[in-house]
């Protein structure tokens, strides 16, 4: 993997955002006979996978019954080393604007970057992670937010705080290594996924419902939590070297939402053929927004492989919008 850090450069196609739909579209377009340029604003590709949960397990990729998220963004990035991409990480995109030669996408470290197109793979854009209201004096004094390596808290008495789908992989990715695990959650019912909520229920993690963090104390690091009952109002303290506030997070689209590009919410329009409102511009992945799209990776890569084929043209005129089969040895 190539990763330049500054300078001018030509490429046929930019992907803004060097997740998995990122990557998946890099091969894709290499595939096509394309140069591809990624830009992203972490300093490794594979985006929140890599960055937020390289351990957890991704379960709805065709043609795995599971696979651990660090070995799909690995197994990503060499599939996209087929087509030579340069990578620009640890650059933001800031502005884009249309020149005589094609269009211009500039990051905030003054590197420019001119394509025939433009594809935004971005995800959730930046991220950053709610706070738990009580205690968050004790960040990096056991209090954290993510748990890249899970390994790192065994033999603890983990308590995890929240009820999505990040808080119940945790949960369920500590309970062989851990102590004790304990789950609170405001509401009785959980939003992860229902099977996975089900092997929850069938684990020996401690489930607090309808409950809330009260408070956190010890010194120098997190030594008990305090624990109140939304229904009763009764409190409690749970023994803990380590909390987990897997609270969701904060996203901000920074300087895309700049671009001129029809927005809904956070996501950005686009059509079936994954346009956004502006020529020459599309969009894939968690980031784009149509009637009837459904969040997930496998989806994303279906939409890279229709965005790169439906921008061919714009590429090279002689390309048409139909490839042929990767089998076909084109």
């Amino acid at each position: 993997m190539r990763a330049e850090t500054e300078g001018a450069y030509d490429s046929d196609l930019l992907i803004v955002g060097a997740g998995p739909v990122g990557l998946y579209a890099a091969y894709y377009a290499g595939f096509r006979g394309m140069s591809v340029t990624l830009i992203d604003a972490l300093d490794q590709p594979g985006g929140q996978l890599a960055a937020l949960y390289p351990e957890k397990k991704v379960y709805d990729v065709a043609g795995f019954p599971a696979v651990k998220a660090q070995d799909l963004v690995d197994a990503l990035v060499e599939q996209a080393s087929q087509a030579k991409p340069r990578y620009l990480l640890g650059h933001t995109a800031q502005t884009l604007e249309d020149t005589a030669h094609g269009i211009a996408v500039t990051t905030h470290r003054g590197t420019v970057v001119t394509a025939k197109a433009v594809l935004v793979t971005g995800g959730i854009g930046s991220f950053t992670p709610r706070p738990l209201p009580a205690g968050s004096e004790y960040e990096d004094r056991g209090l954290r937010y993510f748990v890249p390596k899970p390994a790192e808290l065994t033999g603890a008495d983990v308590v995890i705080v929240g009820g999505g789908d990040s808080a119940v992989d945790w949960a369920l990715a500590l309970e062989p290594l851990a102590r004790t695990v304990s789950l609170v959650h405001r509401r009785p019912r959980f939003r992860a996924h229902e099977h996975s909520v089900a092997l929850l229920r069938a684990s020996s993690v401690r489930l607090y419902t309808p409950h809330e963090v009260h408070g956190i104390s010890g010194e120098p690091r997190v030594e008990q939590v305090e624990l109140r009952s939304l229904e009763t109002g009764a409190t409690e303290s749970l023994r803990a070297d380590a909390v987990v506030a897997a609270l969701g997070f904060v996203a901000n689209l920074g300087p895309l939402a700049t671009w001129g590009l029809d927005m809904r919410g956070r996501h950005i329009v686009v059509d079936r053929r994954m346009r956004t409102s502006r020529p020459g511009v599309y969009a894939a992945g968690d980031i784009a927004d149509y009637d009837g799209k459904v969040a997930l990776i496998a989806v994303g890569f279906g939409e890279a492989a229709l965005a790169v084929n439906n921008l061919a043209p714009l590429v090279d005129p002689t390309l048409g919008a139909v490839p042929g089969h990767s089998s076909d040895g084109l």
